[in-house]
């Protein structure tokens, strides 16, 4: 089986982005901006990462610019502003494409899966979430409107926290 994060990734601060660290872990991938109505859920985002991180769990944050140029800034200002605004301290990548003919490899990997309606395909906002199991397969798909405190979303997290 192969794992979404066997394409490679560039980190918002810069070089490779070690996707190995996410081998063996429960992965959140979320496209991030930070000028929209959702941007509020980093906060959320983050305290998810401080529940879980240390039993096998990480958000990895994916700035995209796609939807109505909510995420305007460069890479250094992203980071700076999810650093001094919402404290964050998971992996982000570089901006990338989630949708069209500039997708990235990774969201290739993840728009087949279906939420909870059994809609796939596009990324359709900001903030939607991809579940990724320790063995690297897509398990959940999360709409934006389905923020980190909820209940079946943290439930699914749960769930998939490596034993």
């Amino acid at each position: 089986m192969t794992s979404p994060f066997d394409t490679p990734l560039t980190s918002l601060t810069g070089g490779a982005l070690d996707t190995a660290q996410f081998a063996g872990k429960a992965v959140l991938v979320v496209n991030v901006a930070s000028r929209c109505g959702f941007t509020p859920q980093y906060e959320g985002l983050e305290n998810l990462q401080k529940e879980y991180g240390d039993r096998g769990f990480t958000v990895l944050g994916v700035p995209c610019n796609q939807f109505k140029g909510q995420e305007p800034g460069s890479e250094e200002e992203i980071a700076e502003y999810c650093s001094a605004t919402w404290g964050t301290t998971f992996p982000m990548t570089g901006k990338v494409e989630v949708n069209g003919a500039e997708r990235h490899p990774l969201y290739t990997a993840l728009v087949d899966v279906p939420d909870a309606e059994g809609a796939a395909g596009d990324v359709a906002w900001n903030f939607e979430k991809f579940l990724v199991s320790p063995a690297g397969e897509v398990v959940g798909r999360f709409r934006s409107r389905t923020t980190p405190e909820d209940a079946a979303l943290r439930s699914a997290v749960e769930a998939q926290l490596p034993a």
